[in-house]
């Protein structure tokens, strides 16, 4: 990722949520798509992105298999696995109480307290 510094840990959410809504995808096709989904805000790279799948499948969230990709080529597909599911459910919601906690900072102005 270079535009845009993310938290860490939010790289793994973003590649098991992709792999949740797209089903197995190979690597560049799960970069491709998270620089989608941010509006080309994030750029991920081979060197981001791979250590990420390679501690996932080591924890049990993705599992992978070599198949063949659409332009031809021989690709490693992942796809998230029930741990993998559990998981990313454990982690949105994390996420959705931590970015409601920041907005009630946010929210905040020096009159409100007065």
């Amino acid at each position: 990722m270079k535009e845009t510094d993310v938290r860490q840990g939010t790289l793994a959410l973003m590649v098991l949520k992709t792999l949740d809504v797209l089903g197995p995808l190979h690597g560049y096709g799960i970069a491709r798509r998270i620089e989608q989904i941010s509006g080309d805000l994030l750029t991920v790279n081979q060197g981001t992105l791979y250590p990420v799948l390679l501690r996932l499948e080591q924890e049990g969230s993705i599992a992978s298999e070599w198949g063949v990709s659409g332009n031809n080529r021989k690709a490693r597909f992942y796809r998230l696995t029930r741990g993998g599911r559990k998981q990313l459910r454990a982690e949105a919601r994390s996420w959705e109480q931590t970015a409601a906690i920041v907005a009630r900072f946010f929210a905040v102005r020096a009159e409100d307290l007065k």
